[in-house]
């Protein structure tokens, strides 16, 4: 009686192991963590105040940059 008591808690363990070691393996291979998205997508407010050309009005975005670069268009 001690023996099938012993053969049902191991055969009812063993689908458990089973089925955490294909979770284990799903997790491994199909990680849904996109660090990608958790990071900022470009330049800040600050970094446009200190880097981005002033606008002069009228003008082509190439003629903005010739004229700041103290180059006649």
């Amino acid at each position: 009686m001690a023996k099938s008591r012993e053969m049902a808690q191991s055969a009812n363990a063993s689908p458990a192991k089973g089925f955490a070691a294909w979770q284990a393996l799903t997790k491994a291979l199909f990680d849904d963590y996109r660090p990608e998205l958790h990071y900022m997508r470009g330049p800040g407010p600050k970094w446009h105040e200190k880097h981005d050309l002033p606008e002069i009005a009228g003008a082509s975005p190439a003629v903005t940059r010739a004229l700041m670069a103290g180059i006649r268009p």
